[in-house]
């Protein structure tokens, strides 16, 4: 839900494989495209941080009993990419990773990931063209998605009737909302802006058009500080120092008590929300509902990601033919997709979102029989940024380091964009990146 990257890469002179890349810091070439036939007996080992993942390995291992995959639980994040470019360097790295989307440019940027360009255009099809732009870098292709987080609103649909409120379908009409309930009834709130959460605040940014990270000639251009963002968080900025909405983050025991209670209302979020509801507010079961993310304009059908990850072949992987047709297998075979669902993932196949394990609601929204068919259409309208950047990291940490003191202060939330642009593009020079603009 929310996973921070914290590495920079270590080879400060290398550019985004497939847009200029630059291996004059000493580091092996990028990969070349796979050649070899993946129908040859093998022993795998595939790195995840899923709970529960071995249901789908199992799966596998029974259907290709000469390919065996051996799994290796691993800690998220941080821990597992920096485990991961460790052993690659040491040259016992695993022939499979699941990867989240914004650690691929500092994997691939220190070349260790092999191109799956040609392995896996079989299946390019079977997954929106916003979700597959997540793996592709430059033309070039080196993960394949496993499973999204595309965004939507979350609400109690019984307070909501109670209190005579429609769901909002443009942030103006949230906004509008947010000050209802304040006047309705004090105890409440509509939600709260939580300012410790920046892979949210990407989602929201995704949404509102903003490109945080390009990549032009093998140059990076950072867009932090634009329109959309600061569209995005002087909305929220307005909000908040009004006391609208509340400033309090996420996840704590105040937000779970709070969730639970009806002291916030509604909560933009994404398709695993659901499992979190179940766990910080039970007493309401059958009572939350779900609907797409307000849009910035009328008409408008377009929302975020918040999380997923996807599933890599490592560039000094010995049997990478074999790595990449299980990687391709656990993202798009229906009994694999199935299985994924039932361990709490939410697909990236389209297939997979519309069939197995998906065809009835969570237990938790009964209300919402749909529930599936709903979010289906929803994460075909996800938009993500066209590029991560290699210090993805630092942004996160910057936004999340500011945002907290600007929410205590009545700051205006929109000049921490700038900040945070400065930081970023800073730390990109720092390390040897070339950067254009500033």
């Amino acid at each position: 839900m929310r996973r921070r990257t914290f590495l920079v890469s270590s080879a400060a002179t290398l550019f985004l494989a497939g847009c200029g890349t630059d291996t004059s810091g000493g580091a092996a070439p990028a990969a070349s495209p796979i050649a070899g036939d993946e129908n040859a007996p093998a022993n795998l080992v595939f790195w995840s941080w899923a709970e529960n993942i071995q249901r789908v390995v199992d799966v596998w291992n029974q259907k290709n009993p000469t390919q065996k995959v051996t799994l290796s639980g691993q800690a998220a994040s941080d821990e597992l990419i920096a485990k991961f470019l460790t052993a690659v360097k040491a040259g016992n790295a695993p022939d499979v990773l699941q990867a989240e989307y914004q650690s691929l440019p500092t994997l691939i940027t220190n070349n260790a990931l092999q191109d799956l360009t040609s392995a896996v255009a079989p299946v390019k099809s079977a997954f929106p063209d916003g979700t597959w732009n997540l793996t592709s870098f430059g033309g070039t292709t080196y993960a394949v998605p496993a499973d999204v987080g595309p965004m939507m609103l979350f609400y109690r649909a019984d307070l909501f009737e109670e209190m005579g409120l429609e769901v909002p379908k443009t942030w103006e009409e949230f906004g509008a909302l947010a000050e209802t309930v304040r006047k309705k009834n004090a105890k409440r709130y509509l939600t709260t802006f939580s300012p410790g959460d920046a892979g949210w605040l990407a989602g929201f940014a995704q949404q509102a058009g903003a490109d945080w990270w390009t990549n032009e000639n093998g140059a990076w251009k950072v867009g932090i500080d634009d329109e959309a963002t600061r569209k995005v968080l002087g909305f929220w900025s307005g909000l908040v120092n009004s006391g609208a909405v509340l400033g309090d983050p996420m996840y704590t025991p105040q937000w779970n008590a709070q969730m639970n209670d009806g002291t916030i209302i509604a909560w933009p979020s994404a398709v695993w929300g659901t499992g979190v509801l179940a766990g910080v507010a039970p007493k309401g079961k059958g009572k939350w509902k779900m609907a797409p993310l307000p849009q910035w304009s009328a008409g408008e059908n377009v929302t975020g990601f918040w999380g997923g990850s996807s599933t890599a072949v490592s560039a000094t992987s010995k049997q990478k033919p074999q790595a990449a047709k299980f990687a391709r297998w656990l993202s798009t075979d229906p009994e694999a997709l199935k299985v994924l669902v039932e361990i709490g993932l939410y697909p990236a196949a389209t297939l997979g979102q519309t069939s197995g394990g998906l065809d009835a609601a969570p237990e938790y929204m009964t209300s919402q029989p749909d529930y599936y068919e709903s979010a289906s259409q929803i994460s075909k309208t996800a938009r993500g940024f066209s590029s991560w950047g290699p210090n993805t990291n630092v942004t996160y940490g910057k936004f999340e380091d500011l945002l907290p003191t600007a929410v205590k202060n009545k700051a205006d939330l929109a000049a921490v964009a700038t900040q945070v642009q400065q930081a970023s593009v800073a730390d990109l020079k720092k390390q040897g990146y070339q950067v254009v603009g500033g």
